[in-house]
């Protein structure tokens, strides 16, 4: 069989009903030479005769021009409706988040590109597109993996002496010790000195000494009883378990017997004790006590180090992601949102964003040196696994770009990135539209939106418009749902789909056009989508925005 872009449905025919003409309730694929409308999904009048959106797409005038949809990886992979839509009216698919590393690669740096491999062994069986999902961000990332590699490196150290108290040099009489609870003295027994604590008694056998929550304590103290006992030990704060009955320590009588007690303090404490607490109406006796600690036995790793693991991470990543894209996805999202909101540098533009809990690649390859970094490994990954580098395409995703001050900032980063050789080749703007019933609110959005475009263009890059959803508020401005939206506001807020489609088309240059992404091609809680969901057959059924798509298009 010969293999095209189009894949269709099946039918049962009994799923045809009167009042809708085609209710796509199987999920049998063929592969055709000739698309049909009926295969598409479920639609009534009046968009019925209607041809796949991106059949409206003046090729010869618009050479660039392609419409993408968005989807996630699994639902792409179950091959049933939103699927066949996909395939049927895009001429590409993106994937958003879930082709990034942190849905990819695992806390000890294992890759599961299991469902991605289905999915491009698909796509390129029938003929599709593909773009990339973003190579570094700063969220969606393999935080875990990234955390681990650039985790302190364990170093050998040294124990070190702490405090020692010999009680057979002390006086016997009052201890004059911390006594938390009950009685403790200094008394003659088996002809020495030492510290006795009474029965149902708490007391700090040892304290005196700086903490570091940080370090490991080692305690040891000799201690008898006269009767076998059970008793409790807290180390500066920290309950420490023994060996006995609900984590009680236990003592044998009749010798001389050395306890050696390991904690770390209490995160919240700086002086440091032991205390031991008594019960069951036995006296302890205590002859000598010290205490020690290894200091912690991890160091920071040095900025060198942090450079070379990142860059690992980097080449790591770039080169199992391309392995298994085998060329396949030609463009991709080399960055995304890299923009501060607030943050900004000497000369007015906004700074990249940073972290002091979390691994930014720019914060370890440097803000100037990101994209170039990134693009150059990326780019020598792609060529290495079978791609050609002349058809390789890398966009810097951004949100906000309405904001002036982003836009410029934007275009300043890209201008120092370019300057050190990264491989830019176009803008991947985020858009976040509404349409607005009130009519200065919805001058202000129209005037922005062309302000947007007017500056994208300005850019000399290929632009790409994702996100494609338009929300619509009433005068009032609150949103309007998709089960309460009327037919006139649809047909409002399909007139503005075609309007920014149209806007899109003139403002931006033909050779500059990398296309149009829809976020959602049905509706969600908003009416957003092409189609609309029925919500009793649940079908998708095609909306007066589906026609706007294909007017504007069109060049209506």
């Amino acid at each position: 069989m010969k293999r095209n872009n189009f894949l269709i449905f099946k039918l049962c025919h009994c799923c045809i009903a009167a009042t809708v003409m085609l209710l796509a309730a199987c999920a049998d694929y063929n592969e055709t030479d000739n698309f049909s409308a009926e295969p598409d999904p479920s639609f009534v009048e009046p968009y019925k005769d209607l041809a796949p959106v991106k059949s409206y797409i003046d090729r010869n005038t618009y050479p660039n021009m392609t419409l993408g949809a968005t989807l996630k990886v699994a639902d792409f992979n179950k091959q049933e409706l939103a699927h066949a839509v996909a395939m049927t009216n895009f001429d590409n698919v993106a994937f958003g988040t879930t082709l990034m590393s942190g849905a990819i690669v695992n806390s000890k740096g294992v890759m599961n590109f299991l469902d991605m491999m289905d999915l491009l062994d698909h796509v390129e069986e029938i003929g599709g597109e593909v773009f990339g999902s973003p190579i570094v961000a700063n969220t969606n990332q393999a935080d875990d993996w990234l955390n681990y590699l650039t985790a302190p490196i364990e170093v050998v150290v040294d124990y070190v002496e702490g405090k020692t108290v010999d009680f057979n040099t002390m006086s016997v009489g009052a201890y004059d010790g911390t006594i938390e609870k009950g009685k403790a003295a200094i008394v003659k027994y088996d002809s020495q000195n030492v510290l006795q604590v009474s029965p149902s008694s708490s007391v700090r056998i040892i304290e005196g000494f700086e903490v570091n929550p940080l370090a490991k304590y080692t305690t040891t103290f000799w201690a008898k009883a006269d009767k076998e006992i059970n008793y409790d030990i807290n180390f500066s704060g920290t309950a420490v378990t023994g060996s006995g009955t609900n984590g009680t320590w236990v003592l044998k009588p009749g010798k001389w017997t050395k306890v050696v007690v390991e904690a770390q303090s209490a995160p919240d404490v700086t002086d440091g004790y032991l205390s031991i607490v008594t019960a069951r109406g036995i006296t302890i006796n205590i002859q000598k006590v010290q205490v020690g600690y290894y200091p912690d036995n991890h160091r920071p790793q040095t900025e060198k180090e942090k450079t070379d693991t990142i860059n690992y991470a980097l080449n790591a990543w770039c080169d199992g992601l391309m392995k298994i894209n085998a060329g396949r996805i030609k463009s991709f999202d080399l960055i995304d949102e890299a923009i501060d909101s607030k943050a900004t540098l000497d000369n007015g533009m906004l700074d990249l964003k940073h972290s002091t809990d979390k691994i930014f690649w720019q914060d370890i390859l440097g803000s100037e040196n990101y994209a170039p970094v990134v693009s150059k490994v990326a780019s020598a990954a792609f060529e290495k696994h079978g791609g050609n580098v002349e058809e390789l395409k890398f966009f810097i995703s951004e949100a906000g770009l309405d904001k002036q001050n982003k836009f410029e900032s934007l275009k300043y980063w890209i201008g120092i990135w370019d300057g050190k050789g990264a491989k830019i080749d176009g803008i991947n703007a985020k858009l976040d539209l509404t349409f607005s019933e009130d009519a200065d609110k919805q001058a202000a959005n129209v005037a922005t939106l062309n302000t947007l475009l007017d500056n994208l263009a300005t850019t000399g890059k290929l632009i790409r418009l994702s996100n494609f959803d338009i929300k619509y508020q009433d005068a009032s401005g609150a949103n309007v749902t998709a089960k309460d939206i009327t037919d006139e506001q649809r047909q409002k807020l399909a007139d503005y789909y075609g309007y920014v489609i149209k806007s899109y088309m003139t403002k931006i240059p033909h050779d500059k056009q990398a296309g149009i992404c829809k976020g959602n091609m049905s509706d969600t809680g908003d009416p957003v989508g092409l189609w609309a969901i029925d919500t009793k057959s649940k079908d998708w059924v095609r909306t007066a925005t589906y026609k706007a798509f294909c007017d504007a298009l069109s060049g209506k």
